[in-house]
């Protein structure tokens, strides 16, 4: 099997959305405070859209959107019920065990994080897995929201659409 060839498969969206409406608090592990990257547009969704306790962990920022930043799973307030990754591929592992080691129930790997060994591990050691999906895309899908950050443009079509 090569590294890149994908055999597990995930939750259904029945099952992502069961997953999201039990989660009550989510750690952002690699949250930057820098408004391009991704984890930022994530964050700055989750705490306007959703009714999450969103925390913070990165180990050099001090503050993202006007909240404390923590520097490892293990310094969190409390133990969150889903950890939404933005790491490198190689990161991942390491990620997993503090994850475990903290007694999370769910890891998430955001659209385009993908790593086999690591689903198989959390799925061993109880934790539900979701891989390669973006959880402001999946929130927003199930409660109505893809509007609010130009998904849903109302318009289907296959060419892009030119904006006046």
């Amino acid at each position: 099997m090569s590294e890149n060839e994908r055999t597990w498969s995930g939750p259904s969206a029945p099952e992502r959305l069961a997953l999201l409406r039990r989660t009550q608090s989510i750690a952002i592990v690699g949250a930057s405070d820098k408004p391009s990257r991704a984890s930022y547009f994530v964050a700055t969704y989750l705490l306007s859209s959703s009714r999450y306790r969103v925390y913070f962990v990165n180990p050099v920022a001090k503050e993202i959107l006007g909240q404390p930043v923590y520097k490892s799973l293990a310094d969190l307030p409390e133990v969150p019920d889903l950890v939404d990754v933005f790491r490198r591929h190689d990161d991942l592992p390491s990620v997993l065990d503090e994850a475990i080691a903290i007694g999370a129930k769910t890891v998430w790997l955001q659209l385009g994080s993908w790593h086999e060994e690591v689903a198989a591990k959390a799925e061993a050691a109880g934790l539900e897995v979701v891989m390669d999906r973006c959880i402001k895309i999946e929130h927003a899908r199930f409660h109505g929201g893809l509007h609010l950050a130009g998904f849903d443009t109302g318009v289907i079509s296959s060419k892009r659409q030119v904006l006046a």
